[in-house]
């Protein structure tokens, strides 16, 4: 099947032969159609799968077909979005493909100035790219008119929960009219999403690629038993004996992430980190240099390398299990992209053994166990608990349970100094010929 065969506009096909895409995806080939005819869609979708583009051809489509009779420019489309990095990516697709069309979009996230923003929502926009936080700030501002929407996405939307955002989801779906078409994309269906899609979505389509919650075939999963205190020894270890040039590892806490990228770079390998606490601008260099080959080891907390897109990224390391089974799936659907083949390596203590087993029990597999020559486990060491057990998603401490789960700040306005707005964000390197 060619996208000259999905039911997509010249404009949208010149686009895509542009970029040098020929074949759509499994889950373009499936959502596409769907998302034309009109109706709901409920779509399990994991990331590196070509799933933006799932969504933002058709929806393109979709408003060019529009009968659309206010000539004053208004927002008919909304696209949420967990994360700063993850609205710009979608920002990115939106732009390429719609370049040929008289669309005008803009992406809203906090962090960066909020004036600039309003300015060009007076201007008028078609298509709003948005996190929850810096949206409901701009309708609380009188900034935004969402009365003409007609298309909603939610994107990673088991996200968005685990961040804390279903109060604000609510609260715009409160805002937006009733008749609207809707589309919920998510990686993994835990029981709050599938609360959401029942309480948003119309006898929706169920479109599905790959089995909810499972991680993806072409990545190759081990497991390394050791110490904690050896962990930082054993992860120099594999990066200089198999010359990895270019690896993601993800620590539990911001202050980890800090902590370990230091001390790799006192042992001279080039890394950076990214966090809430970093500026968007510090982030966004420091992915750049990981894309561009300048910086090796690119050390993460969960929510900022939401938005990572990096099509032949090779290797992915858990430094510390996720708190939540859920993330170990986001994790490593960072490799392993569009087809490609890549590895993950969870370097696990005997303090993470309940998050291993929560793990296995949610991809419903167990994963390969290597043990390491030199890096025997010290039977002797007994678990210690690990503090700031989450109470969301596939809990494995159930001691928190009644605690209310506070929205995380990555994406607010006052946990980093305002910059200048930029619409537009640099692009990712692409050598697939699928989108």
């Amino acid at each position: 099947m060619s996208f000259s065969n999905l039911g997509l506009c010249k404009e949208i096909l010149r686009a895509i032969k542009e970029e040098g895409y020929t074949t759509p995806t499994p889950i373009q080939s499936k959502s596409i159609p769907v998302i034309l005819s009109k109706k709901d869609v409920l779509a399990a979708a994991q990331t590196g799968t070509g799933k933006t583009a799932g969504f933002t051809l058709p929806l393109l489509q979709r408003l060019k077909d529009s009968n659309f009779k206010d000539k004053k420019t208004q927002v008919r489309a909304l696209i949420l979005t967990p994360t700063r990095e993850l609205a710009a990516q979608v920002a990115q697709s939106v732009e390429t493909y719609g370049k040929y069309l008289p669309f005008k979009s803009a992406v809203i996230f906090g962090g960066v100035g909020i004036n600039p923003q309003k300015a060009l929502l007076k201007k008028g926009v078609d298509i709003i790219i948005a996190t929850p936080g810096r949206l409901l700030d701009l309708i609380s501002q009188d900034s935004l008119d969402l009365s003409k929407i007609e298309f909603l996405v939610l994107d990673e939307a088991d996200r968005m929960l685990d961040m804390g955002f279903i109060n604000d989801i609510k609260k715009i779906l409160a805002i937006l009219p009733k008749q609207r078409q809707n589309l919920l994309f998510s990686a993994t269906f835990s029981n709050e999403i599938k609360k959401l899609a029942d309480g948003l979505l119309k006898s929706p389509v169920l479109v599905e690629v790959s089995k909810a919650n499972s991680a993806s075939f072409k990545v190759e999963q081990v497991v390394h038993h050791v110490d904690k205190d050896r962990k930082k020894e054993l992860l120099l270890h594999l990066v200089n004996k198999n010359s990895w040039q270019q690896v993601l590892v993800f620590t539990r806490t911001k202050h980890g992430a800090n902590k370990l990228s230091e001390a790799l770079v006192k042992d001279k390998i080039t890394s950076a980190a990214i966090h809430g606490n970093k500026s968007q601008g510090a982030r966004t260099k420091a992915l750049d240099d990981f894309k561009n080959g300048k910086v090796r080891v690119l050390v993460a907390t969960d929510i900022a390398a939401r938005g990572i897109d990096i099509e032949q990224l090779p290797h992915v390391v858990n430094f510390e299990l996720p708190n939540v089974a859920e993330d170990y799936v986001h994790r490593i659907g960072r490799t392993g992209r569009a087809g490609n083949n890549g590895i993950a390596i969870s370097l696990v203590c005997v303090d993470e053994h309940e998050y291993l087993f929560g793990i296995e029990k949610l991809i419903k597999q167990k994963i390969k166990k290597v043990e390491i020559n030199g890096f025997k486990v010290n039977p002797n060491i007994k678990a210690e608990p690990i503090g700031n057990r989450s109470n969301r998603g596939n809990k494995v401490n159930n001691s928190n349970q009644n605690k209310k789960v506070k929205p995380k700040d990555e994406n607010s306005s006052s946990n980093t100094k305002p910059r200048r707005f930029a619409s537009k964000n640099r692009r990712t390197n692409i050598s697939s010929k699928n989108i």
